[in-house]
Order: C-alpha cells, then sequence, then structure tokens
C-alpha cells in the first residue's frame, strides 16, 4: 500500500507537530505568552484590538490543529485495528467476524455488541 508522496510528508509533518506541541516546555510557554498577553492589557487600555489578537491567533491555531490531530488519531487509530484484526484472525476463539468490523454501520455493531452482551 505506497501512499502518495504528499500524504507520506502531511503523516510526518503531523508527527512532528504533534511531538513538538506535545511537550511541557512549549505549554509552560504558551501560559507565559497569555500572562504577557495579560499583563499588556492595561498598558493597551483593553482595547478590542488587544482581545482581537488573541482571539484570532488562537482561532487560527486551534482551527490547523484540529487538521494535525485528526491526521495523527486516523492512523493510530487504523493502526490498532489492524493489530487487533491479526490477534483476531491468529487466535483461535474470537470469531473472525469481528476482524474489520469498524467499516460496518453502527447498527451492525450495536447488533453485534448486543449479542456479544448477552
Amino acid at each position: 500500500m505506497d501512499q502518495p508522496e504528499w500524504r507520506k510528508r502531511f503523516s510526518r509533518f503531523a508527527d512532528g507537530v504533534g511531538a513538538w506541541t506535545g511537550r511541557p516546555l512549549i505549554f509552560v510557554v504558551n501560559v507565559l505568552l497569555v500572562l504577557l498577553w495579560l499583563t499588556s492589557g492595561p498598558f493597551v487600555g483593553f482595547s478590542d484590538q488587544w482581545q482581537l489578537i488573541v482571539n484570532t491567533v488562537t482561532t487560527v491555531l486551534t482551527y490547523l490543529m484540529l487538521f494535525v490531530i485528526q491526521n495523527t488519531q486516523n492512523r493510530d487509530s487504523a493502526a490498532t485495528h489492524a493489530k487487533l484484526d491479526e490477534l483476531l484472525l491468529r487466535i483461535e476463539g474470537p470469531r473472525s467476524e469481528l476482524a474489520g468490523i469498524e467499516s460496518e454501520s453502527e447498527d451492525v455493531i450495536d447488533d453485534l455488541r448486543e449479542t456479544h452482551d448477552r
């Protein structure tokens, strides 16, 4: 399953951004930036522009991070499902029809869940 080069690059980018932004130091730096922004309020009179800066920056960054996080989560979920499918297909006992169930409709999954709970 060869992926196009742009998808590989985006995956590497998403992994890098996720690893970088998940560091404790980055959290501390962001807390300091927010504190700096808050303390600058009295000097600019808590103006509308002062509020707009932080609102715009945080909205744009949140919007972009949504796609980075979703990409990472999708790949992680797919890898987990592949590993579980391999276990279901190789170990005697579990029903092999459960392998790949994540691609079925919610109704099918709910029906299987109900039969399993009985």
